[in-house]
């Protein structure tokens, strides 16, 4: 495959999947009031019909056709009225659409791995026809037959006939423009060519060879596209036509000069098309003659819309990030260098001023680097709604999913890392957390209907998500009794804590369902999301009472990050804390220092008193400065958990890249031990950054 075909794939994925995330969005939004709305069934139907023209053009006939289909189905409910739909149709139509998405999904996910897509089209396409009849009445009307409405009348002819193509029989002509930067001009332009000589107009078209020249794409672009026609009227119809298509910036009727009429009223203005999101406008059927005497349309004159956004390839962000990265530490190396030293004071003096007018810039750029990587999660968000959705009927539970921080932006790698682990974790949540019987709930003084919890927080390091249950909760007994009988346990039962016996559900093979259910008890699943969330250095936790639910906490850093950074020594290792995570730096005297009941060492600091890791003596690191009164203390702090860390000195703040580990080091959980990354400085030394959290849990709580 050439680059432009590439490109041209590339476009249709991210164009339809697209689409079919806002089709699920509706359909789960309308699925909660029983109804469609008006402007909805209008945005399917178009919708439908991108997709149709689009999957055409490429050649993905069954993505085509049932796009077709559900377009016929619509085009009639649209005609017709959703009101002439009784409930129980709205239900199969909701289930018929639902189908249909995951359908069309399924395709499309086939053409990214390069598969061959069905061909077997029948059974699903009568289902859709079926339905369409049942609806309609079983009339002998063919819903496929889409008249044109009428009620709107045609743009009025142009005075201008410029540049009109050498057509002698032409008598009129539609001159359309497109929306700038849509990219394959000449392949929208024939999708809307196709879609008026579906209703039957008789025309020409002018590039003749726009759909197999990509060369007249910049014709488009400039001068547009003509549609010569023999008479007013079937260029009336096709006006109607290209009212209900997308990416049309505008469009006129331009008469020739021996068929305009004598004495014409004032030319009206071209016809500007109605953006994507109002082509679809509800369309009355063409039942009263009156409308057809209409006075013309009102002409609307606007500057052309200019697109403002553009897709840009994951990798060249990727690159642009990476070489941001190296600017800042390149920055480090030039503003560190010795022989800085041997300039004068003046000199030096002008050198600093302008290396901070520099780091001012790198920070700049670091920012917008930043910024253009970063994406709403409530495109994964909104998929779990789909989810719980399908999973209440299959298995008869009433839950309600809560969405919290869906507009939190993260990283898009992180999106598409995350996806598959959070849609375990809530399946897991309808499956196994929620109580199978609604008695059970009453009697347990819980409202009938089950929640899910689902939210997402963005700190300067990491992502946090979470999702919890109000459901039963898990018996860390019953687990290591599980985990027992399956010979998984690695140590006595006695030793192990409530922290560990929850966390066996992340094992391999380990399942709590006695048998096997299309959703669970295979073993599978758990283990996965531990395996994916540590793929891109992050961590899960869990937290379960029984009888009031579970919790699971994912967090997530930054694959790369650019912070501010606190450089700090211990012995001859150099270490770099978040500047977020540091409270308070200072020296303390001996008598400074509390000892609690089993000799930890603490320091009283504004009222309250916090416990100290030795960084030394934690990493097994040979120093000189063991005496706490010789060292510096930082006080530092992470959600609700603070302490403060013992370290030789303080080197100074810096911006640092974080750069993950290398894959080999996996082996070692270093991320289970404090360390979330390292960096580059600028003499060339690698320093290891710090993860507060995880080091208050690694020193602290498991010690205890």
């Amino acid at each position: 495959m050439d680059n432009g075909m590439e490109g041209m794939l590339d476009t249709y994925l991210f164009e339809t999947n697209s689409l079919l995330d806002r089709l699920d969005e509706m359909l789960v939004a309308d699925e909660k009031i029983g109804d469609f709305s008006l402007d909805d069934v209008n945005e399917i139907f178009r919708i439908m019909h991108t997709i149709k023209g689009s999957s055409a053009m490429m050649e993905f006939g069954s993505l085509a056709e049932i796009a077709h289909h559900i377009e016929d189905l619509f085009f009639y409910i649209r005609d017709k009225g959703i009101d002439s739909l009784d409930s129980q149709h709205k239900k199969e139509l909701f289930n018929l659409m639902f189908r249909s998405e995951d359908f069309l999904r399924g395709q499309v996910e086939k053409v990214e791995a390069g598969e061959a897509l069905d061909t077997d089209l029948d059974s699903f396409s009568s289902d859709i026809n079926n339905f369409l009849k049942k609806i309609s009445g079983a009339s002998t009307e063919e819903p496929a037959q889409k008249e044109t409405p009428q009620d709107t009348a045609a743009p009025a002819p142009s005075a201008s006939t410029d540049n009109l193509p050498d057509d002698k029989e032409a008598v009129c002509f539609l001159h359309v423009f497109l929306e700038e930067g849509i990219g394959m001009e000449n392949l929208r332009a024939y999708m809307i060519i196709n879609a008026v000589k579906e209703c039957g107009i008789d025309f020409r078209y002018y590039p003749e060879n726009m759909e197999s020249n990509s060369e007249t794409s910049a014709t488009i672009i400039e001068e547009g596209f003509f549609m010569a026609f023999e008479s007013e009227d079937d260029a009336n119809k096709a006006a109607g036509v290209l009212r209900t298509q997308g990416h049309i910036r505008s469009y006129e009727l331009a008469a020739m000069p021996e068929a305009e009429p004598e004495a014409p009223a004032a030319p009206a203005p071209s016809a500007t098309a109605p953006a994507p999101a109002e082509s679809a406008a509800p369309q009355k059927p063409a039942s009263k003659p009156a409308a057809k005497s209409a006075a013309p349309q009102k002409p609307a004159q606007s500057a052309p819309v200019k697109q403002n956004l553009i897709s840009v390839n994951l990798m060249k962000l990727d690159s642009l990030q990476n070489i941001v990265g190296e600017i800042v530490i390149t920055e480090s190396m030039v503003t560190s260098s010795p022989e800085l030293n041997q300039l004068s004071r003046d000199a030096y003096d002008n050198f600093m001023k302008s290396a901070r007018q520099l780091r001012k810039l790198t920070d700049d750029l670091q920012d917008i680097a930043m910024s253009l990587r970063m994406v709403p999660i409530s495109g994964v968000f909104q998929k779990m709604s789909r989810i719980v959705r399908d999973m209440k009927q299959k298995l008869n539970k009433d839950v309600r999913l809560t969405l919290i921080g869906e507009d939190t932006e993260v990283d898009k790698t992180i999106v598409d890392n995350i996806q598959d682990p959070i849609m375990h974790m809530v399946r897991n949540a309808m499956d196994h957390g929620i109580e199978d019987n609604v008695h059970d709930r009453l009697s347990a003084g819980k409202n009938a209907q089950g929640e899910i919890i689902l939210s997402a927080t963005h700190t300067s390091s990491e992502v946090v998500i979470t999702i919890a249950d109000d459901g039963k909760g898990m018996n860390p007994d019953k687990l290591l009794a599980k985990a027992r009988e399956k010979g998984i346990l690695t140590k006595p039962e006695s030793e192990y804590s409530k922290k560990e016996a929850l966390g066996l559900i992340m094992l391999p093979g380990f399942s709590t369902n006695q048998e096997v259910t299309e959703f669970s008890g295979r073993g599978v699943g758990m283990d996965v999301v531990k395996k994916n969330v540590e793929a891109v250095g992050g961590v899960v936790s869990l937290n379960s009472d029984e009888g009031k639910g579970t919790t699971f906490t994912m967090k997530i850093p930054l694959t790369m990050a650019i912070v501010d950074g606190m450089k700090v020594t211990v012995g001859k290792s150099i270490f770099t804390i978040p500047i977020a995570n540091i409270r308070q730096s200072f020296k303390i005297m001996p008598d400074d220092i509390i000892r609690d009941e089993n000799s930890n060492e603490m320091i009283e600091r504004m009222g309250s008193f916090y416990p100290i890791v030795r960084l030394h003596q934690f990493y097994n690191i040979a120093t000189e400065v063991v005496n706490l009164e010789e060292g510096i203390l930082l006080w530092v702090e992470n959600s609700d958990r603070s302490f403060c860390l013992f370290v030789d000195e303080l080197i100074g703040e810096q911006q640092v890249v974080v750069k993950p580990f290398p894959a080999f080091l996996n082996f070692f959980e270093l991320k289970n031990f404090g360390c979330s990354g390292c960096t580059i400085l600028g003499d060339g030394n690698i320093s290891i950054i710090l993860d507060i959290q995880s080091l208050y849990s690694a020193a602290l709580e498991n010690s205890q």
